[in-house]
């Protein structure tokens, strides 16, 4: 829509086959949809993005826009207050008098936001100060990065679903289930089937009267699954998301948590090639059971569960 102007040592436990045979399966999981001005067809708009940051000051559902107070955007224009239209996910979690960052993205005289972040300073500061203690520990641990089963998890702090500030010691006391997928996963039985099969257990657990349960789905692609994108994720599989969250954050941490949780993965331009891995944590934060690939079962999770 046109601007509307108003005043603003897991890696010696897997098989070498295994990892090949994932890595050629999740071939197709390279990114290609990212467009630029070469990209164009001929005679169609060229798309250029540019970096924004400001104050949502308004969010009107029946447009489907956010009224942002931006900042100057360099070899565009200066500082002032716009209407974009932005996703449903984006939509969902927006708050007057948040402060975002993200990007415009410009296709002729079309202007809309995309990859929308929470930018206020609290939960910037929080998020960071996270991710460079996590970097610190996994380089003090070097080889021994990779977590055992009997270990503890490390602490971390991602956003959510809701775009809210989540740590890993909010968990404290509640039993974990932790995967990592990625939204954009093309082969049903990676990433989908790990899902599928979350949503499974969190419906198992629950009839077992397993009570104190959170599952979590860790994003392998931070660069695309903002949590807008995570948000749209979720209630379109139509997940609960009492007890279930999908975080995301900085790629240094995800970094890190795939190297701890011996998830062998091979970024390209912020997506990748990888391998999966569910799994269960006590209340103490301690590992106490884990699955490698998509086809766990179910019943054996929630059997090794704390009733109660």
């Amino acid at each position: 829509m046109k601007p509307r102007y108003l005043s603003g040592s897991l890696w010696s436990r897997l098989a070498a086959e295994l990892m090949i045979a994932l890595l050629v399966v999740c071939a197709a999981c390279s990114r290609s949809d990212r467009r630029t001005v070469a990209d164009s067809a001929a005679g169609s708009p060229a798309e250029i993005r540019y970096p924004l940051h400001g104050e949502i000051i308004a969010v009107n559902w029946v447009r489907k826009t956010l009224t942002v107070s931006h900042e100057a955007i360099p070899g565009l224009m200066p500082a002032m207050t716009m209407e974009f239209s932005v996703g449903d996910g984006d939509l969902a979690i927006a708050k007057p008098g948040e402060r975002i960052r993200g990007e415009l993205v410009r296709n002729g005289d079309d202007f809309h936001l995309e990859k929308i972040w929470p930018d206020d300073r609290v939960s910037a500061t929080s998020v960071a100060a996270a991710t460079s203690a996590l970097r610190q520990d996994t380089a003090m641990r070097g080889s021994a990065a990779y977590r055992e089963v009997g270990e503890k998890i490390p602490d971390f702090a991602l956003y959510d679903q809701d775009g809210r500030v989540v740590s890993a010691g909010r968990f404290r006391g509640r039993q974990i289930m932790l995967n990592f997928i990625y939204s954009r996963c093309p082969v049903a039985t990676m990433c989908p089937a790990a899902t599928l099969r979350m949503m499974a257990v969190q419906k198992a657990a629950r009839a077992a009267g397993v009570k104190n349960l959170e599952l979590i789905s860790i994003t392998l692609d931070p660069a695309n699954d903002t949590p807008g994108v995570l948000r749209d994720y979720a209630v379109g599989r139509g997940i609960d998301t009492g007890n279930f969250s999908f975080l995301t954050g900085p790629e240094p941490a995800i970094r890190d948590l795939l190297r701890q949780f011996g998830v062998i993965a091979e970024f390209q331009d912020g997506l990748l090639k990888h391998t999966l891995a569910t799994l269960l944590i006590d209340e103490q934060g301690r590992i106490i059971h884990r699955a490698d690939g998509s086809e766990w079962l179910v019943d054996e999770f929630v059997e090794k569960m704390h009733q109660g």
